[in-house]
C-alpha cells in the first residue's frame, strides 16, 4: 500500500484494494505452496502503481490480477530452475521417457504457446476484453462496467478474438 498521504492513496483505495484480498486467493488456490503470495502482490501493486504514475491505466484490476499472475509465473520457474540440482546427478541421465504422457504434455505446452500468440496478435481492445471473459473468467457485464463499454460491444470482441485465435491456430497447424 502507498504512503498514507500520497497522491496515489486515494487511487489505491478506489481501483486497488478493493480486489487485493480476491486475488490473495486466487493466487493461493493456482500456486498453494510455491509461492509467497504476499510478496507477489506486493510487488505488483509497486509495478502498477509505478505504472499508473507513468500513464493512467483504463483497467486497473486487470493489470493487477496480469502482472500478479506473471509474477508468480516467473517466481516459479525460477524456483524449479534453482531446485534442479546438479546435471550429474542420476535422476538426471534419466530425463528422457518415450511415454504417452510426456507427449501429450509437450503437445498442450504447444498448443498454449501458440494460443498465447494468438491472443497477443489481437488489437489492443479486443486483446484486453478476451483475455478478461477468457483468462480471468469475468462475465461480460463485469467487464463492460470496468471498461466502461457495453455487453454487446463486450461480446462481439470476445467473438472477433475467439474467430481470430482460432483462424491463427488453424493457420499454424493446431486444431
Amino acid at each position: 500500500m502507498p504512503p498514507e498521504y500520497s497522491d496515489q492513496s486515494s487511487w489505491y483505495d478506489e481501483n486497488l484494494a478493493p480486489h487485493e484480498p480476491l486475488l490473495r486467493g486466487w493466487l493461493r488456490s493456482r500456486y498453494r505452496d510455491e509461492i509467497e503470495v504476499d510478496d507477489i502482490v506486493q510487488e505488483a501493486l509497486m509495478r502498477v502503481l509505478k505504472e499508473n504514475r507513468k500513464k493512467p491505466l483504463k483497467a486497473p484490476k486487470a493489470f493487477f490480477y496480469a502482472v500478479a499472475r506473471n509474477l508468480a509465473i516467473d517466481r516459479v520457474r525460477r524456483n524449479k530452475l534453482t531446485t534442479c540440482g546438479s546435471l550429474w546427478d542420476d535422476e538426471a541421465l534419466e530425463v528422457l521417457d518415450d511415454s504417452e504422457q510426456i507427449k501429450e504434455t509437450v503437445a498442450r505446452n504447444h498448443e498454449r504457446e501458440l494460443l498465447t500468440k494468438a491472443i497477443q496478435k489481437l488489437p489492443e481492445r479486443c486483446r484486453q476484453v478476451f483475455t478478461l471473459a477468457k483468462v480471468y473468467g469475468m462475465s461480460h457485464k463485469e467487464i463492460g462496467r470496468e471498461l466502461e463499454i457495453s455487453s454487446h460491444t463486450v461480446a462481439a470482441h470476445v467473438a472477433t478474438g475467439l474467430a481470430k485465435c482460432m483462424e491463427f491456430m488453424k493457420y499454424h497447424g493446431s486444431d
